[in-house]
């Protein structure tokens, strides 16, 4: 081996090296292991990282230096999308490769992702809701869920709306977010274009929020644009869509709902769906969730409603996953 002296790399930079070497398949499993955080960083490495050349990769790879390429390598976005899709799924995959391009050279975006979500309301509630929508879009649906239900309520809707309204983020925007972002966390003013916002986004936002804000939420934007609220409510994943996965998905979601809760769930629920989960289960496990039904007394509505959005944010969860599909729209199983 040479003795050229080589760049010092951080964990995820060299982590990166190793599965640019793995081609796309090896390295997706890998991903598949790695929690989203840490998925982000290594890609956002892989998007950044220089030609690394052949010392330096026997030098990462170690024992096994007589696999390597004798070729340099080098990240490229179609790799990393192509990479990411097989571990994550497509609009996973969108987000996070989004999220790389735009966290790559934005330091202030990557700080919101390691503070709590009171302490990210607390530092954008004064804000522009133009700037806090940005924020909310960058951030994963379920935290910036969090962020949102701690806001004012008056600036709610407005900013869901500007969510749903978002046609990319223009590059004035970006830096006028990273210089505020830069004046707390000492980040670089260095951004690029990047695709965030929509309805859909609005629409996984507010799925994570407890029924009586989203209804809420849902009514006043309908009052504002009911085009925009049409549009935001087709992409929403409801309880009663539960009527659109198949056999299969539903029987992995009931793997991971608890009894009680299902039982509350379906207290609310049409026909269809409680013949829908009666069909999933056994025989056993069916009459007797149909005796606790019959027997369970009057319960409040809005416990119905937390239950089903429980169960709701479950399925959304193994959707993430790639374990079941919502609605249909993923390809079918062989």
């Amino acid at each position: 081996m040479s003795n050229v002296a080589l760049p010092k790399r951080t964990g995820a930079e060299r982590a990166a090296i190793l599965l640019l070497t793995l081609g796309e398949q090896s390295a997706a499993e890998v991903l598949k292991h790695m929690d989203t955080d840490d998925v982000q960083r290594v890609g956002i490495a892989m998007s950044t990282i220089p030609t690394v050349s052949r010392n330096e990769v026997q030098s990462v790879l170690g024992v096994f230096k007589e696999n390597v390429d004798s070729h340099s390598i080098t990240g490229s976005d179609d790799y990393i999308r192509k990479v990411l899709t097989a571990a994550l799924g497509g609009d996973r995959a969108n987000t996070i490769t989004d999220r790389i391009q735009l966290g790559g050279n934005t330091k202030g975006l990557a700080s919101l992702k390691l503070m709590d979500a009171r302490a990210v309301a607390n530092l954008v509630r004064q804000e522009h809701p133009q700037i806090i929508a940005i924020v909310l879009a960058y951030l994963d649906a379920d935290r910036a869920a969090e962020v949102l239900a701690i806001l004012p309520d008056t600036l709610r809707s407005e900013v869901v709306m500007r969510i749903a309204t978002l046609n990319g983020i223009q590059p004035a925007a970006l830096n006028e977010l990273d210089d505020i972002m830069a004046n707390r966390f000492s980040g670089k003013n260095m951004v690029r274009t990047s695709v965030l916002g929509g309805p859909k986004v609005a629409a996984n936002i507010i799925n994570y929020l407890d029924g009586s804000q989203s209804n809420a939420m849902m009514e006043e934007i309908a009052a504002a644009d009911e085009q925009l609220a049409t549009s935001i409510q087709d992409m929403m994943f409801v309880f009663n869509d539960l009527l659109d996965v198949d056999d299969r998905g539903v029987q992995e979601l009931l793997r991971g709902v608890p009894a009680d809760k299902l039982l509350l769930a379906l207290k609310g629920a049409d026909d269809r769906i409680k013949e829908k989960i009666f069909k999933n289960m056994s025989q056993r496990a069916a009459e007797m969730l149909k005796d606790d039904l019959e027997s369970r007394g009057p319960v409040r509505l809005s416990d119905v409603e937390s239950a089903q959005k429980e169960i709701v944010t479950v399925a959304r969860r193994l959707a993430e996953a790639g374990t079941i599909s919502l609605g249909g729209t993923e390809e079918e199983y062989v």
